[in-house]
């Protein structure tokens, strides 16, 4: 992607005593550098980028709610399609987030009808 720069990750103190956190951090940063390297026009390229640099924010600011980091992994996954040169670094994103454990179901609620 033209302009797009690789930035080492600064953590803040405590971040790297979270596996999890630390986890998704260093994968979003991998899918980021081959995103960036990716030579091919993808048309929502920047819904990826958008929802990786959420998501790296997140782990920084130590605010990983699950509902979210599932959100931007659906907007990340639908945006890159089922590009095969980017499929082990999509996958390590979605192992990481599963870490964070599952989104608590919500029964919706009868009606009343």
């Amino acid at each position: 992607m033209e302009g797009a720069v690789a930035v080492g990750h600064r953590w803040p103190v405590g971040v790297e005593a979270d596996p999890k956190a630390f986890e998704l951090g260093r994968a979003v940063s991998r899918l980021r550098c081959e995103l960036a390297a990716y030579p091919a026009e993808l048309p929502d390229r920047a819904i990826a980028d958008e929802q990786l640099t959420a998501l790296d924010a997140m782990v920084r600011e130590g605010r990983a709610e699950v509902p979210v980091l599932r959100r931007s992994l659906l907007l990340i996954a639908s945006s890159l399609g089922s590009v095969s040169a980017l499929g082990a670094s999509m996958a390590a994103v979605r192992a990481a987030i599963d870490q964070f454990g599952a989104v608590p179901y919500q029964q919706e609620r009868p009606t009343g009808h």
